[in-house]
């Protein structure tokens, strides 16, 4: 049976599906995080650059949920390298909390900024701002050179991830670093009608985006799938009821465009 959650080099536990918010705003941003807190959810991503703290974490309250039950991720954006400590200020007071699980990096800063900004985040981390601290949209050698630099590896790098992004390679050298690999857009970024997925949802008896979710779930890949539809929100955690073949994930695999 595989796990619901990934262990963190902190020791956190981070649920393996969560709720992503990208593009979700105002009321649709809070009706929709509500509703996926309610059915089951215990994992929410958010960002600065999506403007919708405020509604995920009015969500958050009004749902009943215990705060530490749920697991909340928030991002800096790059343009924000320089503002660190006034940004995540304004994340904890926006998404009504005094800690955030996991605070990421969202892309690489220009100008070498990197090592510097995640010197900022081992600050946070340490102020108890956060609890834990990661990048997105990095690649191996950018990580390489944030430890090189400050002798602190980032516990979560967020990248877009599907069937046609695979990459053993990239899976490899993550693990190999304790670097947990967390997945976006990963229905956006598949073929939903290619006939490999179709075939393999059709033995099962689930839909292709729960084929997709669930392949990420048997390679232990955090995967936070967005919608504003209850029936998708819904469809998008039920993946625990079956399991992939070890041939069926080959397959999937195969697909891969590298």
């Amino acid at each position: 049976m595989t796990p619901k959650t990934v262990t963190l080099s902190n020791g956190a536990e981070m649920p393996l599906v969560g709720f992503g918010t990208w593009q979700l705003r105002g009321q649709e941003a809070y009706d929709a995080t509500r509703y996926a807190l309610e059915i089951g959810y215990r994992h929410l991503d958010t960002a600065t650059m999506y403007r919708n703290e405020a509604e995920v974490g009015q969500a958050l309250r009004d749902s009943g949920v215990p705060r530490e039950e749920v697991f909340i991720t928030t991002k800096l954006p790059p343009e924000r390298a320089g503002r660190e400590q006034e940004t995540i200020a304004a994340s904890l007071k926006a998404l009504g909390v005094r800690t955030i699980d996991l605070w990421l990096i969202h892309w690489p800063p220009n100008g070498g900024q990197s090592a510097r900004v995640w010197r900022e985040f081992v600050a946070a981390r340490e102020a108890g701002q956060t609890q834990a601290i990661g990048v997105s949209n990095y690649s191996t050698a950018q990580i390489d050179e944030l430890v090189r630099a400050t002798g602190e590896t980032p516990a979560v790098n967020q990248i877009p991830w599907s069937p046609f992004d695979h990459d053993a390679r990239t899976v490899e050298e993550s693990r190999q670093r304790g670097v947990v690999l967390e997945g976006y857009s990963p229905l956006k970024g598949s073929d939903l009608r290619n006939p490999v997925l179709r075939e393999i949802a059709e033995k099962h008896g689930v839909t292709v985006p729960q084929v997709i979710l669930r392949w990420h779930l048997e390679h232990r890949v955090v995967v936070i799938p967005k919608s504003a539809r209850k029936e998708r929100i819904a469809a998008n955690l039920d993946l625990y009821g079956f399991e992939l073949s070890a041939e069926e994930v080959r397959q999937i695999d195969g697909l891969a465009r590298r």
